[in-house]
């Protein structure tokens, strides 16, 4: 085997390694999604506080992620086409580890939730959003993996949806606080709930962006209007 062969196949090892690891970490992001979601609707204390302790976990694969596609740029010293995957891991890294935060903002307002009034309806939407968030991270990771172009940009047009979800839902709790003061805190916990959430699919955005990159090697033409209409600022909490 020449040396050419034997650098390049000791360097895809090291991106199906690197792979892998993005993937796990994707998958415990699911989970935190699924979970913290979970909680909110069964008011479920012990599965929003496995969640915060869950975002620990989260956060050492990516810092480990990071430190493995450093060795993997100084010891391999990729060619042009090469960096994009390496890079591609260190950017979807970065977004899962916010997503991931995202979800424990969420499990942070169960408990305080749970000594407020209850908005009739409301942890279902939110849950239904959060349902559609984890649907797009779970395909634009198959994207990622199996090179697929069209699935990452089917993803990135889906966040429309969850931009609807979110207007519909922050529209919904002016309501309820319109009609009673006494909703006002529970609602305002609510929303910002919603906005991690529909941050959690701009996130999810961004890594469908970086999967067209590396495949392509340009990013997609045009930004994606957002489909938010309503007139608050972005929150990231």
């Amino acid at each position: 085997m020449s040396d050419g062969k034997h650098i390049l196949s000791a360097f895809d090892r090291d991106i199906e390694a690197l792979q892998a690891m993005v993937l796990k970490m994707g998958g415990m992001v699911e989970a935190a999604i699924h979970d913290s979601a979970a909680s909110l609707e069964s008011r479920d204390e012990e599965l929003a506080q496995k969640v915060r302790d869950g975002d620990k976990r989260i956060d050492a694969l990516e810092e480990q992620l990071n430190e493995e596609a450093a060795r993997v740029v100084a010891l391999r010293a990729p060619i042009a086409s090469d960096m994009r995957l390496v890079l591609a891991v260190i950017k979807i890294s970065t977004n899962l580890e916010r997503i991931g935060d995202y979800s424990k903002n969420l499990a942070k307002r169960t408990g305080l939730l749970l000594h407020l009034p209850t908005i009739e309806g409301a942890p279902q939407s939110v849950r239904r959003m959060a349902r559609e968030v984890e649907r797009m991270l779970h395909d634009v990771l198959d994207a990622y993996i199996q090179r697929d172009a069209d699935l990452a940009r089917d993803v990135r047009e889906r966040d429309a949806d969850v931009d609807q979800m979110y207007t519909a839902i922050f529209r919904e709790f002016l309501t309820f606080m319109m009609e009673d003061p006494r909703n006002i805190t529970a609602c305002m916990h609510l929303h910002f709930i919603a906005k991690n959430i529909e941050r959690m699919g701009d996130h999810v955005t961004s890594i469908a962006d970086h999967v067209i990159y590396t495949i392509e090697g340009a990013a997609p033409g045009s930004k994606r209007p957002k489909a938010d209409r309503t007139s608050v600022d972005r929150i990231e909490t």
